[in-house]
């Protein structure tokens, strides 16, 4: 079938055959007997009665067609080092640090708890957990202790694999004291800690409790540990979302389903072919490196490019250099990062042969629309936008051209993916909306397709509470994002419902305002933030990154470049969309994965505390915003 619209309505509405037949993309022990048991909804049981393995479907199932092929490659412009492991070289790696794990107590059901930079040693860790049927947990490496002790607590992990150090920048973080500290705080104690040490920082040991990977790793240099054949509904792992409040979150994620889900992904979305080479710029701490650098491209028998480091270092032509080098023919990376490039000399684009690159593929937040065409018209590729999150752990606004190839439009991360009931619904009401270009909350009919989140860890009351919205005869899951949806089908994402601004009664998404700024030729990036105002309620503050920060550096500049963007805004959107303020930065605070701060920015704009910072990665951007609005 390659007709898009019929093979989306068959996922719909024939959801138990059209998901047999996406089973057949992966090895079952025991075949399973029950597709989907929507019977106590909104929790879906995906492949009841199945039998499968994680790790067999990413390793070794790959060694009797394909042992001596690419599978992992490390590459770190930090330490200047890279590693080229084949599926048989995985395989054996993999094995030691399972039979390592086991030795120090893990068994089935049990987690581990990962604090890891970006090495290959971090890829055994999950590798080996979901081997040996136990959960893998990663936190970000370089989490602040109190937010890794938090974490800690709800995992409880039998052991911690870490690391001494990573690099970010060509500055060494230690990661051994936040680790110390953060057990320190924690009321669960593991048992042991797993130190890789990669040799960046001396570190102290804690007897007892701290074991040496490398002396480990000889001790099973070829202990054999099979795969546990675990059911299709066995969690593989918890992931905790950022910006929590209160006790962390943890998103569940089962074992059948998801190896399924990304099966057909790297086939019918990401355009991935067994043989091939695929690079994600994610990091493992977060969904995007679970899905998209771990497990789905070595599910599909591609090799998957590891990185350590920025996008612009040691030049801004270093990821195209390695999309050269390893034949890349899908790339995944971040619309932040994509910016980040746009600031830097457009030569670097021209540098490299991209001649095997079909696609660059891009998540994580909205994609402006100047942002896309920048990027399409320097790479000559194809930019196809996409839309999920950590709990769907898979895209579920797309294009899929792996079925039919359709157009990207710009702004918009495409339409409903297979298996997705997307509906916009009233915020008010509940009600659908179908009319086009009608602003709702995207939601998706349940029940969630495989791959998407279980529950939330230990807390099936707060997966409901959080998630889900019951209506006459219908459960919907609410993914607390504003849409659009136009005459063709294509989504537009407008901000969280959560980010919405009320000026005067008047309800404005920080998205539009942001897009019609961003459409300013001097502006590089924007964010806009609802702060509160005496008078209005709220008014819009807006913080822009200039291509040429020249042209503020004079106080008559800026107010001439700022007057500009009002009357911009003014006329795309209308007075009332006019921010109070446009004040130009020389960077935007953001999480290290890409993930603008919002949040932080209204709080030090309205002069309150920002809260939980330990995932920025630039607090002196934070610092200009909070200089630039003191009072007096």
């Amino acid at each position: 079938m390659t007709d898009f619209a019929q093979f989306y309505r068959r996922s719909i509405d024939q959801r138990d055959a059209f998901w047999a037949e996406q089973a057949e993309l992966i090895d079952w022990h025991e075949r399973p007997r029950q597709i989907c048991d929507y019977s106590h909804p909104p929790f879906a049981r995906w492949f009841a009665g199945g039998t499968t393995n994680l790790c067999h479907n990413a390793v070794d199932r790959h060694l009797a067609t394909r042992p001596d092929q690419n599978a992992l490659i490390f590459v770190s412009t930090e330490v200047n080092e890279e590693r080229v492991y084949s599926f048989r070289e995985l395989h054996a790696e993999v094995q030691r640090m399972a039979a390592t794990l086991k030795s120090l107590g893990v068994g089935k059901g049990d987690r581990v708890l990962v604090y890891m930079p970006m090495i290959p040693e971090a890829a055994f860790a999950m590798l080996a957990c979901t081997r040996i049927g136990a959960l893998h947990s990663v936190v970000f490496g370089g989490f602040a202790s109190v937010s890794l002790a938090s974490r800690i607590d709800d995992a409880e992990p039998v052991v911690i694999v870490s690391a001494d150090a990573g690099s970010r920048g060509g500055k060494v973080v230690a990661y051994k004291p936040l680790l110390d500290e953060a057990i320190k705080l924690a009321q669960c104690k593991p048992a042991k800690v797993l130190m890789v040490d990669r040799g960046l920082v001396a570190f102290s040991r804690v007897a007892g409790r701290d074991e040496d990977y490398a002396a480990w790793r000889e001790t099973h240099a070829s202990t054999p540990v099979p795969c546990e054949w675990v059911d299709a509904e066995h969690p593989s792992y918890t992931l905790y979302t950022s910006g929590t409040t209160g006790r962390p979150k943890g998103v569940q994620r089962d074992t059948g389903g998801y190896a399924v889900a990304l099966a057909a992904s790297m086939k019918l979305i990401f355009l991935g072919n067994p043989g091939e080479t695929y690079f994600s710029t994610s990091d493992i701490g977060w969904v995007v490196g679970h899905s998209y650098i771990i497990y789905g491209p070595l599910i599909n028998g591609m090799a998957t490019i590891m990185y350590e480091g920025l996008p612009i270092r040691p030049d801004a032509a270093i990821w195209w250099s390695l999309v050269e080098k390893y034949k890349v023919t899908s790339m995944f990376s971040a619309p932040t990062a994509i910016r980040v490039l746009k600031k830097q000399d457009p030569a670097a684009l021209k540098k490299h042969d991209l001649s095997s690159l079909r696609a660059l593929f891009l998540a994580g937040e909205p994609l402006d629309e100047p942002t896309a065409r920048w990027i399409a018209d320097a790479l000559g590729r194809p930019i196809i936008d996409n839309y999920w999150q950590t709990e769907t752990g898979w895209p579920i606004l797309g294009i899929c051209n792996g079925v039919e190839k359709a157009p990207s439009k710009f702004g918009s991360p495409g339409k409903a993916v297979y298996g997705y009931d997307v509906k916009l619904l009233d915020e008010h009401t509940g009600e659908e909306l179908t009319g086009h270009h009608q602003k709702g909350v995207v939601a998706i009919e349940g029940p969630l397709p495989p791959g998407c989140m279980q529950t939330v860890w230990r807390d099936d009351e707060r997966f409901v509470k959080t998630y889900w919205k019951t209506v006459p005869g219908r459960t919907i899951y609410n993914t607390f994002d504003w849409g659009i949806r136009d005459e063709d089908g294509y989504y537009f994402i407008l901000g969280r419902t959560d980010d919405v601004i009320n000026v005067a009664g008047h309800r404005l998404g920080t998205r539009e305002i942001e897009e019609s700024i961003s459409s300013h030729p001097g502006v590089a990036e924007v964010a806009v933030v609802g702060v509160a105002d005496a008078l209005k309620g709220q008014v819009a503050m807006a913080f822009a990154v200039l291509k040429d920060p020249s042209r503020a550096a004079t106080a008559q500049g800026a107010r001439g470049l700022e007057g500009e963007i009002m009357k911009i805004v003014d006329e795309q959107l209308g007075a009332l969309a006019r921010p109070s303020r446009v004040r130009f930065v020389s960077a935007l605070p953001k999480t290290r994965s890409g993930k603008m701060l919002r949040r932080a920015i209204q709080a030090v704009c309205e002069q309150r505390d920002p809260g939980d910072l330990t995932t920025i990665e630039d607090p002196t951007a934070l610092q200009q915003i909070r200089d630039l609005v003191a009072p007096g």
